[in-house]
């Protein structure tokens, strides 16, 4: 039996390495997409104040410490018994669309979308942003950076940093807005507006108008039939910061609908020897191991598990692009794992509308920002990562320190999903033992629409990652090896 291994994996946050065991005829028997950093946030953050627990968990990840700040600031205004003002909520929700802004850019523009944009057989060198300003144009590169940067300048202006907030504090937030920085902020947001647009426009133009495409969107290697999550608002349309979580079977029927309080009693992990990360199922059905269908447990989450979950989006544009998109994918729900970023562009939309509707609600320059806080005891936050599902748990002890903590983290809870896409992907392209760059990168592919963020989902306990450094002389001849945390 033959092993192909890509290592490490590309264009993702944090690392992974996909192995691929292919039988005499040269087809794939097996795939699997390993993680091999160890996870260890919940176990450090035990005796530490619960205060502290925006900041200390937004460090899991650089790309998204917002969802983490206000998961976790959610938790804690459950855990001390405080429901913060009006206000602080819609400046919460609204510093978190620019964070899904930034979020969604960065994915599509430098992550996924260049599969499309420059093709899954371009040159490695060619797929990624720079390939994509070379084959759209360098004012199009502009706009990418200047609405990123928008995204990031939202989150600085409310949160106090543009990539680790520290404004989440149990009943509240800690800023409030002027008239100025209302009027910057709602001009940037006005301009995202029009960007969402012009991207699904580009989305139209270079993979809808492009049938090969469309053909490989729907195609079988690119096809799961799992049950989908995310959170709905009272109308069961998408909702990133608040709301019940909300699950739909393969069919698109409902099949349950929790508050985050009772995640535990539907939701468990099981472990695989082989990868660092859990793979959690719905408890009601089981694991049943890594398959899809209605008898499997497995679930996915993110943009298309949110779209898939819902009924449609709260906002008017958003809303038309949502019909529209499963007009044109065949009805819901949509099972092909490369519709995510189709849904990715939707969800930008969506928070840029939304982000509209909160920045000229005139209660967002309200002076009462934060209620006072009752005694500790055990809290549950959960949010919409742009990866999906993210949640915190807290158990606090009389003093307010962390006595136990469980995050389950939106890539933990695709992984199931991940590495059944991964081995379907590759299952369906790898025949005869025929593999060149191209085909891998299409497996690659499989894992890249879900936009993981092992970062989040896994960490060494020292916080740093395994890495090993082979250094060769002139001659090609390994000179040296050195490790760290192996």
């Amino acid at each position: 039996m033959k092993t192909v291994v890509i290592d490490p994996i590309t264009r993702l946050e944090g690392h992974g390495k996909i192995s691929i065991f292919l039988n005499n005829q040269g087809n794939v028997e097996n795939a699997y997409l390993q993680i091999p950093e160890l996870r260890g946030f919940e176990r450090f953050c035990q005796g530490r104040r619960a205060e502290d627990m925006p900041q200390i968990t937004s460090r899991i990840c650089g790309v998204c410490p917002v969802a983490h700040h206000f998961a976790s600031t959610k938790a804690l205004d459950d855990a001390f018994n405080v429901d913060p003002p009006s206000a602080a909520k819609k400046l919460r929700e609204l510093m978190y669309c620019g964070y899904i802004i930034y979020d969604h850019i960065l994915h599509f523009y430098y992550l996924g979308g260049p599969d499309f944009v420059v093709g899954p057989d371009a040159p490695p060198d060619k797929r990624n942003i720079l390939g994509v300003i070379e084959k759209a144009g360098i004012e199009i590169g502009k706009d990418v950076i200047r609405h990123r940067a928008y995204g990031q300048r939202i989150t600085a202006i409310l949160g106090g940093k543009a990539t680790h907030p520290v404004c989440g504090l149990p009943g509240g937030v800690s800023k409030t807005l002027n008239r100025e920085e209302v009027k910057e902020i709602e001009k940037m947001i006005k301009s995202c507006v029009e960007f969402a647009k012009f991207s699904l426009k580009l989305f139209d133009d270079v993979v809808l108008k492009n049938k090969d495409y469309v053909d490989l969107i729907l195609s079988d290697p690119y096809t799961l039939k799992t049950y989908n999550m995310g959170l709905v608002d009272e109308n069961n349309k998408v909702n990133f910061y608040d709301g019940k979580i909300r699950v739909t079977d393969p069919e698109g029927k409902e099949y349950i609908k929790f508050d985050v309080k009772d995640y535990y009693k539907n939701i468990a992990e099981h472990v695989e020897e082989w990868s660092y990360i859990k793979f959690p199922y719905l408890k009601s059905i089981g694991w049943k191991g890594f398959k899809d269908g209605k008898d499997s447990g497995i679930y996915r989450v993110g943009p298309l598990g949110r779209l898939n979950a819902a009924e449609g989006m709260a906002t008017p544009l958003a809303d038309k692009e949502y019909k529209r998109m499963y007009e044109t994918l065949g009805g819901r729900p949509v099972n092909s794992t490369l519709a995510f970023h189709w849904a990715r562009l939707i969800e930008l939309l969506y928070v840029s509308e939304r982000a509209m509707e909160l920045i000229k609600d005139p209660e967002i320059t309200s002076q009462h920002v934060r209620n006072p806080v009752g005694e500790p005891d055990e809290g549950f936050g959960v949010v919409e990562a742009s990866r999906g599902t993210l949640i915190h748990h807290y158990k606090l002890t009389k003093d307010g320190l962390i006595e136990k903590a469980n995050l389950i983290v939106a890539t933990t809870n695709n992984a199931g999903a991940i590495n059944m896409s991964v081995k379907n992907a590759a299952k369906g392209l790898i025949k005869n033992g025929k593999i060149n760059d191209g085909l891998l990168n299409m497996v690659e592919m499989a894992f890249r629409a879900y936009d993981p963020c092992f970062a989040c989902a896994t960490h060494t306990l020292p916080g740093g990652m395994p890495m090993e450094i082979n250094i060769y002389d002139h001659e090609k001849k390994l000179y040296k090896t050195l490790k760290q945390n192996m």
